[in-house]
This record gives C-alpha cells, sequence and structure tokens, in this order.
C-alpha cells in the first residue's frame, strides 16, 4: 500500500493480463497494481486486510486452486480466479478452494467495479490448511461449501465433486479436470501423463479405503486423482512424463500388492495399469490422452494383472 491506496496483487507471468489490470485499476479510486510471478513471491510481502488477490488460471507451472489452498490462512484479504469465459464450474470450485470468487478475462474495469463493491470489507481469516499445520483432515468453513442442485437437496459441494468410498474425485469432476489439465498442459508445452489404474472383480469399502490411502501416499499436491468406476481409477499427473507416471503406479501397484488388499472373494487385487502421456504425435485432443490410456489398461489386465503398461 501506497500513499493511502489499496493494493491489488495479479499473480501472473502473462504482462497483456497484468497490463490489463493496470489499465482497470487506473479508472478505479484508491486502488493501485501490483504484479508478481509466483505464490512464494506474493507471500514473501504478504498483503494485508482490504488488499485484494487476482489469480491467474494459466499460471505457468502452478495449479490456481492448489494456490488457493496454499492462500488459506496465511493471506487475509480477498482472492479472486483470473478465467475464461463460459467456465461455468469455474466459480463453486473457486469458493471451495477459498477463494471469494471468479473473474472473467480480459480484465474490465467494470467488472473489477462490480466484484470489490459485491465484497466490501477484507474476507475473514480462514483455517490454515492442515496439510501445513499438521493438525489432521482439513478442515472447510461451511460458508465455502456452496450448495449447488443435484438431484439431493442440500447437497454440498464436497459430496458433488468426491466419491464417497474413497474421498478421490469423481468421474464427473475428472471429467472437468481431464479438459482444464489438457489446455493448461498446451498452452505452456508440458507434459501431462494420464493414468487407469484397476483390478478385476469386486472389492469392499475397507480394501478401498486402503488402495485409496496408497494411490494418496504415492501422489503430489498437484496430482488429480479419481474413481472412475466400481473397479478402476483415473490419475492425471501435471508436467509429468512417461518415466515419472510409471514410477509412481509401480509404487501404487507394489505397495497394494505387499499390503495384500483382497477382492471380495478373497482373491489377492491383481493392479493393472495403462498410461498415456502427451504430448505424442497420436495424441491431439483431451478424448485421445484418456482413449489411449484406457486401451493400454486393458492391455494390462488381459496379460493378467500385476503390469504397467505405457505410451
Amino acid at each position: 500500500m501506497a500513499d493511502g491506496l489499496r493494493t491489488i496483487h495479479v499473480l501472473t507471468t502473462d504482462e497483456t493480463l497484468l497490463a490489463q489490470g493496470r489499465a482497470a485499476a487506473g479508472v478505479l479510486e484508491g486502488w493501485e497494481i501490483s504484479g508478481v510471478e509466483t505464490v512464494d513471491g506474493l507471500l514473501a510481502r504478504p498483503p494485508i486486510a482490504g488488499d485484494v488477490i487476482l489469480i491467474d488460471k494459466w499460471l505457468r507451472g502452478e495449479n490456481v486452486y492448489e494456490i488457493c489452498r496454499k492462500l488459506t490462512g496465511r493471506a487475509r484479504c480477498r482472492t479472486f480466479v483470473l478465467a475464461e469465459h463460459g467456465n461455468d464450474a469455474g466459480e463453486a470450485i473457486a469458493h471451495f478452494c477459498g477463494a471469494s470468487g471468479l473473474l472473467t478475462r480480459p480484465i474490465t474495469a467494470s467488472a473489477l467495479r462490480e466484484a470489490l463493491a459485491d465484497h466490501a470489507g477484507p474476507r475473514p481469516p480462514l483455517p490454515q490448511d492442515a496439510r501445513e499445520s499438521g493438525e489432521g483432515k482439513p478442515e472447510l468453513p461451511e460458508d465455502l461449501l456452496k450448495d449447488i442442485a443435484t438431484e439431493r437437496p442440500n447437497a454440498n459441494l464436497v459430496a458433488a465433486l468426491t466419491d464417497p468410498e474413497t474421498s478421490l474425485f469423481n468421474f464427473a469432476f475428472l471429467n472437468f479436470k481431464l479438459d482444464e489439465e489438457f489446455k493448461r498442459a498446451r498452452r505452456f508445452g508440458e507434459p501431462l501423463s494420464c493414468v487407469m489404474l484397476g483390478f478385476e472383480g469386486q472389492a469392499g469399502p475397507e480394501v478401498l479405503g486402503q488402495l485409496a490411502g496408497i494411490i494418496l501416499g504415492a501422489s503430489r499436491d498437484t496430482d488429480v486423482l479419481g474413481r472412475f468406476d466400481e473397479s478402476s481409477f483415473l490419475f492425471l499427473l501435471p508436467r509429468t512424463g512417461p518415466d515419472g507416471a510409471c514410477v509412481m503406479a509401480e509404487r501404487v501397484r507394489s505397495a497394494a500388492e505387499e499390503t495384500g488388499l483382497r477382492d471380495l472373494v478373497g482373491d489377492p487385487l491383481a493392479i493393472s495399469v495403462g498410461i498415456a502421456c502427451a504430448p505424442h504425435p497420436e495424441i491431439r485432443r483431451r478424448e485421445d490422452l484418456y482413449a489411449r490410456a484406457r486401451e493400454h489398461f486393458f492391455t494390462a489386465r488381459q496379460a493378467g494383472g500385476g503390469v504397467v503398461t505405457c505410451t
């Protein structure tokens, strides 16, 4: 803050977006713009109450929703995600992750003025992410669990996004993230791996919970982990090529075998894995990435399980 001005911190590596922000803020009384390229750089000199943070959804090398979670309890001001037009699920997910809302690109003075007016005053402090505080499972305030329209009355966003037996993301959210991560990878020329992992037969809730725990233990915070159907899972691994994806998949497969996980009839779970990676000359769309991973998965399963196949 300088000369009594409040600051809009724009977290982006896009100079065009930053210029739009400066132009928009230039006609708003009492505001200035500050550009920063990394969340660590932002937190090195934390915004103060009354400031605002705008996070570029296409920030290179970063997952915007993970950034929102990192800022939880550490940046005590309003936060908005900057996304493209037509991102229907974006605002609900932004709220879920701790942001105040969503703004669409390009940044305009009228949209910025409206957002600031609708969210007058600093955002109340949010609880610290339990992964950093060591206090166990994260607990988000109930007002962040935005109600959405589903077949079940009063269902919240957490229930809508996750599989109840494993607490991993469900198929609907996986489909959303596949589109988002594929677009991000192509935009920045970064690798993206799609992993399909599963087993023959059926498993009880306890075994599924154990397998989900193994999967979480083998992953990074930026990986997208979900349950695809009754006996298979789908993972999206940003900035990961075939070697890294194979290491992660083999770690899950070996741990499941060492733990002695068994299906409902008592047979050991034989984990099969199929992996596809972009960029690849035969992968031009997100559907190609998924289809290739699924093809490799069926090849591994037909070989009797216990196999990892990769592009």
